[in-house]
Formats: structure tokens, C-alpha cells, sequence
């Protein structure tokens, strides 16, 4: 089994683009693949949470753009005030194994991008982490989440370490790629984003062999 890392921030856009296009291609090819998503807290790292109508300006040009089968149900009312308590359930998702930290990166970003619902809400991280088989995961308790960040600060210190520039980072073996196959740049107040096929297919290669 290869294991992709990944750093990034569960509110960050362009990684959930990333990532629902990675693991498409590989459930499509069966590839024994995992991904391993660590954190990368840009709260931290900027000094400051994401800033939920910036973000929606962002996603308005992502669907415009490169991605207009995502965000179906995205909701800028229901953007959390941190990404934090999500990292700590993923982290306790990959504390019982890959496959199960997994499932629960993506159900966090999907419960956010495509369900509208505010990841940082207990109740909702809670049902997160039923679905996933982390039944000592209690609603409403802080304990519950802050016994994990230490794991989250220590994915930050080793993104940090190994070069991380921004999210989504991702590591395949000797070989680290930031933000593959999306050229971005800011114009006029908007973004160009410009999807390099030959590029994400050469990424997709790399990671399948």
C-alpha cells in the first residue's frame, strides 16, 4: 500500500478539489492507495482563522472555473470560526488507523463544502466520528477534542520542517507537490485558476505506482 501525505487545512478549497479528484481516480483505477491527510492549521500559520466570505469568493471562482461539481451545498453562514476541532477528530482518526483518518478527512471537508454544515460545531464532529467508528468521541466535550492537539501541532511542526508552503501539500515519497496541476493567481480582486490536465495526470502516475 502506498500512503500519500497531504498538509492542509480542512477549510481550504482548492484541497478539497484536490482531493475529491485524487481519491475519484483512484477508487476508478482500485489503486492500493491511502491518503494520509495531515494538518497544516493555516489559522496558525497566517495568525488568523480563514475568513468564511473570502473563502466564498474563492469557491464562486473555483466553480466557475475548474470545479462546477463541487460545493453543491456550500454554506458561507455555516463556515466554522476554526478549522481546529476538525484536525483533532481526523487525528484521532489516524490514531486507529489509516483508512479510518481517511474517511474521516474527507467527511469533514464534505460536510462543510457539500452539506453547508459548521465543522466546528460539536454535535456535528460527533456524528462525524459515529459514522466513522470512533465511538469514544463525545459531543460537547473540549477534553474530547483537545486530547488530540497535540497530534495537530505536531503535523504543523513537521509540515514546517519538511518545506510545507501552503494547502494543499502533498508528499509521495521522495517527491513533494504543491497544489498539483492548479496555476492560481489573483487579477483584479478574482482568481485565474488554469487546470493543467497533463500535469494532474502525471501526478495521478506518480501516486499510483
Amino acid at each position: 500500500m502506498t500512503v500519500v501525505d497531504v498538509f492542509a487545512d480542512v477549510c481550504c478549497p482548492f484541497t478539497h478539489v484536490g482531493l475529491r479528484r485524487l481519491v475519484q481516480r483512484r477508487d476508478a483505477a482500485g489503486a492500493d492507495v491511502q491518503l494520509r491527510v495531515r494538518a497544516w492549521p493555516l489559522e496558525l500559520v497566517n495568525g488568523t482563522p480563514l475568513d468564511g466570505p473570502f473563502v466564498a469568493e474563492e469557491i464562486v471562482d473555483l466553480r466557475e472555473q475548474v470545479a462546477a461539481d463541487c460545493f453543491v451545498g456550500f454554506d458561507v453562514a455555516a463556515f466554522p470560526a476554526s478549522s481546529l476541532p476538525a484536525m483533532d477528530l481526523t487525528a484521532a482518526g489516524y490514531a486507529r488507523n489509516v483508512e479510518t483518518g481517511e474517511r474521516v478527512a474527507l467527511a469533514v471537508r464534505d460536510a462543510l463544502f457539500e452539506h453547508g454544515r459548521d465543522i466546528a460545531d460539536p454535535v456535528v464532529l460527533a456524528a462525524i466520528a459515529t459514522e466513522a467508528g470512533l465511538t469514544d468521541w463525545e459531543p460537547a466535550s473540549p477534553s474530547t477534542s483537545e486530547r488530540w492537539r497535540d497530534a495537530v501541532l505536531a503535523d504543523w511542526e513537521e509540515g514546517k520542517a519538511r518545506g510545507v508552503i501552503g494547502s494543499p501539500h502533498f508528499f509521495v515519497g521522495a517527491e513533494d507537490h504543491f497544489c498539483p496541476a492548479l496555476h492560481i493567481e489573483r487579477v483584479d480582486g478574482h482568481l485565474r485558476i488554469d487546470a493543467d490536465e497533463d500535469v494532474f495526470e502525471a501526478f495521478v502516475q506518480r501516486v499510483m505506482t
